[in-house]
């Protein structure tokens, strides 16, 4: 399977079992949105409808609604994403202070090490960047704030599964669906088992060729006051600069002096630390 097939946002699972106050009708319409990404950025009704499994009546009434909403255009037969869509994310980011929390901390380790950093959470069988601080330099596979990678190819992803409950862990490793991303990448679910019980002792992962060729990373773990994860920090940059174990040796210590800093931000931010644990 190819990067880009593979990075192809997932639609929203809805919550079970649903209660009298869920809106099925705010769902399907949300789903549509989602449906939208880099592989697929102009759709016809037919294609929306396969996309998010929803009936072509159902998909066209969306449709309809967003179009009137002016979060959706049509240009002939075919759908696309408006700008009017960027208030969601940027409501989230400035309601939640992520540019005064997390972003100073990882321009530090920018400035620092000439690498770009980010921080990631967890969302589903994903992880999804809430902040990112890049270079000049450029990779074949790039990111920015809403990019969404596999857990299992990535070393933000490794750390975050690694802290969660057992439980947490072993169902996600039991679903299977290890995508192959590179040679190096793992797909097999006891190996990346024992890597995450790697994790857990050290309490950081590296990943070299593991998400795309050329693309070596670092990354901790940020923690609220009971421990519990919260996301994961990285560094990352091209393999034609350092060695993997070079950028871990002289990283590591950036990182988690990075992680403790935001740490004690968000405990002054309290908002943010519950966003960012209620997402799962």
């Amino acid at each position: 399977m190819g990067a880009a097939g593979t990075l192809a946002a997932s639609v929203m699972a809805p919550r079970e079992p649903k209660d009298p106050e869920y809106l099925s009708t705010l769902e399907r319409g949300l789903k549509v949105l989602r449906a939208f990404d880099q592989t697929r950025p102009e759709m016809a009704l037919s294609e929306v409808a396969a996309a998010t499994g929803l009936s072509p009546a159902v998909a066209r009434r969306c449709l309809n609604t967003l179009v009137a909403l002016g979060y959706v255009g049509q240009h002939g037969r075919r759908f696309l994403l408006r700008p009017e869509v960027l208030a969601f994310g940027s409501a989230y980011l400035s309601s939640m202070n992520i540019e005064q929390v997390v972003v100073p901390p990882l321009q530090v380790l920018r400035d620092q090490t000439g690498d770009s950093s980010s921080m990631a959470v967890r969302s589903g069988r994903h992880i999804l960047y809430v902040a990112h601080v890049s270079t000049n330099r450029t990779i074949r596979l790039g990111a920015n704030v809403g990019t969404r990678f596999p857990l299992h190819a990535t070393s933000l992803g490794k750390v975050l599964l690694a802290f969660q409950p057992e439980a947490e862990r072993e169902a996600f490793l039991a679903a299977g669906d290890l995508a192959r991303m590179t040679e190096r990448t793992i797909t097999d679910p006891d190996v990346l088992r024992r890597r995450l019980q790697t994790v857990r002792e050290t309490g950081y992962d590296s990943a070299l060729d593991e998400l795309d060729y050329g693309i070596v990373s670092v990354a901790v773990p940020v923690f609220d006051t009971n421990r519990t994860i919260l996301a994961a920090i990285n560094c990352s940059t091209s393999t034609t600069r350092i060695s993997q174990d070079e950028l871990v040796r002289t990283r590591l210590p950036m990182l988690r002096q990075a992680a403790a800093e935001i740490e004690n931000l968000l405990a002054r931010w309290p908002a943010l630390g519950r966003s960012l644990t209620l997402n799962r």
